[in-house]
């Protein structure tokens, strides 16, 4: 049976590089994962007085039981400010409360980061295994997988045209396999 994989794509943008990095993924994927891009858009900004007061917005709590229902988490994002996008750390804060409710806990995750710059979104990448830490998602370690020049890597079509790039997403998509099968 397939583990379910939710994914978190860290830009809105209706042409994202990461979008697109996410389908490349998903069309490499083994047919042991099977995936699910979950929209974050739409999520009000988090405030745990909502919570606190047991009203918590409706979208907040239809994303928590969706996430729930996943095996396994990968995010794939861009790089605003050295940092994960706002749109993305919302995500984050609202699975993960109210406090001893999160909805990542223990669920094996992947962080790919990619950006049209040299460093391939490396600072939003490394913020976002520090949130894991917290959230007691085991993050797999290697490879790492950051894409910089991401804009040159697609044709005018938006598919994946460079083969060094599909060689690393194959090794990384591989490998969450591999990982979701052992912590899953």
């Amino acid at each position: 049976m397939a583990r379910r994989v939710a994914v978190f794509v860290g830009s809105l943008r209706a042409a994202s590089w990461n979008r697109r990095v996410a389908r490349a993924l998903i069309a490499l994927a083994p047919s042991s994962l099977e995936f699910e891009i979950v929209e974050i858009g739409h999520l009000p900004l988090y405030n745990q007085d909502l919570d606190d007061e047991g009203e918590p917005p409706a979208a907040w709590a239809t994303f928590r039981q969706q996430v729930k229902a996943f095996d396994a988490v990968l995010f794939v994002t861009p790089e605003h400010n050295r940092s994960v996008p706002a749109v993305l750390k919302n995500a984050i804060d609202v699975g993960s409360r109210p406090y001893g409710q999160s909805v990542w806990d223990g669920k094996p995750g992947a962080v790919i980061s990619a950006s049209p710059g040299a460093i391939g979104g490396f600072g939003a990448n490394q913020h976002l295994r520090q949130s894991f830490v917290f959230l007691n998602v085991p993050c797999l370690q290697m490879p790492e997988a950051y894409i910089g020049a991401v804009h040159k890597k697609f044709d005018e079509n938006g598919e994946l045209a460079d083969d060094h790039t599909r060689k690393l997403l194959q090794e990384f998509i591989s490998a969450f396999a591999a990982w979701v099968e052992r912590n899953g």
